[in-house]
């Protein structure tokens, strides 16, 4: 079941003080990106973000689920998500410790 385009907009005004926050639409889901980062998931309207050691502190009690099948589990993120300052620190403690996108070669003629 693809994501609706009301959910993503709801946890992206939850989350707009962590960062340049974008989403991009990924086969009717979508990546969400922090300052260029791939930070999280949103699928089937759930919000699954990056599993980090940081990240796993600052929630304390970690649900983990995987948002599709075959990919490794993440953090799900249910009780918290209409708490907009917790979640947004969640994102950026989270985004500190994720390393930095990879170049993308580019292709010569």
């Amino acid at each position: 079941m693809a994501s609706d385009k009301n959910f993503v907009d709801f946890v992206l005004e939850q989350i707009k003080n962590a960062g340049e926050i974008t989403a991009k639409k990924m086969f009717g889901e979508y990546g969400l990106y922090a300052d260029g980062k791939l930070f999280g998931l949103i699928c089937d309207n759930k919000l699954f973000i990056k599993p980090t050691h940081s990240g796993r502190e600052f929630i304390n009690h970690v649900t983990e689920a995987s948002p599709y099948e075959g990919a490794k589990p993440s953090f799900l993120i249910e009780d918290k998500i209409e708490d907009s300052d917790w979640l947004s620190e969640l994102i950026r403690v989270s985004v500190r410790e994720l390393p930095p996108p990879k170049q993308k070669n580019k292709i010569r003629n």
